[in-house]
């Protein structure tokens, strides 16, 4: 099955309502193994790049690699441009081949946001790509976007304008979740979620999603989070991979970087299958 629309991903995802992840790579073995995750497991993926790898990697450098890992692959996969305010790196990702973006307007007041989202969907289209939006900065630095301090939530009416304004095909509300590792339980605004899908049915996407108890997983999913992220989770597994491959290599004085690679990407796809399990979309890749 070749590279598909998000919306040809989260159409199904929100109506029988399961989630799937939207994993945040960050170079050739993470892409790897999440592609391999979702084969093994027939999963549908998101898979997303920040700004900051879109810069470090190069983005035709990664579009390569994304266009040879994912030929002829068989399920359902998107590449998104994750948290992006830099109109210039979505006009340069969308150009590439990069079929969906999250233009990353939040620190702007709502009408400026509206305005200017309204012209990346605009440009989206114009690639057959689709734009994911959000009005409220999530908590959290991520990559190098965002903001320690908690975000306002606007009130219904406004997020409502916003959607039927700008016609964005996915929406991230802030509900008290946030960026990197949660330093204790978060409290989250569940209906809030449910009250934006009862009053504009779309895809909601639950950022800060690294942390959060299969519970709220599971709960959040059935009310119409149809979109998943992943990044925190990823990259201490990666680094914890490779940190205890080195701590043995190190006692043993076996340097082998092969059975490096194999190692960390064994348990990049295990994070990852286990993930499209809990969030059910394992099986759904078919």
């Amino acid at each position: 099955m070749p590279v598909v629309p998000l919306t040809d991903i989260l159409s199904g995802a929100f109506k029988e309502r399961y989630g799937v992840p939207a994993i945040n790579v960050f170079n050739d073995l993470t892409l790897e193994g999440v592609l391999a995750a979702a084969v093994d497991r027939s999963s549908p993926l998101i898979v997303q790049t920040s700004v900051k790898t879109v810069r470090s990697v190069g983005g035709a450098t990664f579009y390569a690699l994304w266009k040879a890992m994912t030929a002829g692959i068989e399920v359902p996969v998107a590449l998104h441009l994750d948290h992006c305010p830099d109109r210039e790196v979505i006009t340069e990702c969308l150009g590439l081949g990069w079929n969906s973006v999250l233009f990353d307007a939040s620190r702007l007041p709502v009408e400026e946001n509206m305005r200017q989202t309204v012209e990346v969907v605009a440009e989206a289209r114009a690639h057959g790509a689709h734009v994911e939006g959000e009005i409220e900065s999530i908590t959290g630095v991520e990559d190098g976007v965002g903001s320690d301090r908690a975000a306002a939530q606007q009130d219904l009416d406004v997020a409502l304008e916003f959607l039927e304004t700008t016609g964005v095909d996915v929406f991230a509300p802030a509900i008290g979740n946030a960026h990197g590792s949660y330093k204790r339980a978060p409290v989250l605004d569940a209906d809030r979620v449910s009250d934006l899908v009862a009053a504009h049915p779309l895809p909601i996407a639950l950022h800060g999603g690294s942390g959060l108890s299969d519970e709220q997983f599971r709960d959040l999913i059935a009310r119409g989070c149809a979109k998943v992220n992943i990044s925190t989770a990823l990259k201490e597994t990666f680094m914890k991979a490779n940190l205890v491959f080195l701590e043995t290599a190190a006692r043993e004085q076996k340097w082998d970087p092969p059975s490096l690679f194999r190692a960390v990407r064994d348990d990049v796809m295990g994070l990852s299958g286990s993930l499209m399990t809990l969030f059910g979309s394992a099986g759904r890749g078919r």
